[in-house]
């Protein structure tokens, strides 16, 4: 796994590329330093970011208000900063999805 997990007083950075409008929501893969993944929402009033915080609090067993779009709001890249003291277990979790 090529994906960089920065370490913050806060929890754990993860950079992520998205995808909205697609068929459905998933992890697609890696692209560099990043996490590609494709939203079915549309990127309309805030409904792919959404839909990204779901999904990831989904994938990653972590409540939604523990997950937080720290930069990229209006992007496809994006830095999400995951309130999580676990990078061993959080980078376990990310390999699944190789």
């Amino acid at each position: 796994m090529s994906v960089k997990l920065i370490t913050k007083p806060q929890g754990l950075v993860i950079s992520v590329k998205v995808v909205p409008g697609a068929s459905k929501t998933a992890i697609v893969g890696f692209e560099g330093d990043f996490i590609k993944i494709r939203l079915a929402a549309p990127p309309v009033d805030g409904k792919a970011n959404q839909e990204l915080i779901g999904y990831l609090s989904k994938c990653l067993s972590v409540p939604k208000s523990k997950i937080h779009i720290q930069s990229g709001l209006t992007s496809k890249r994006k830095l999400i900063l995951v309130e999580h003291d676990d990078e061993i277990k959080l980078r376990e979790i990310l390999s699944n999805f190789e």
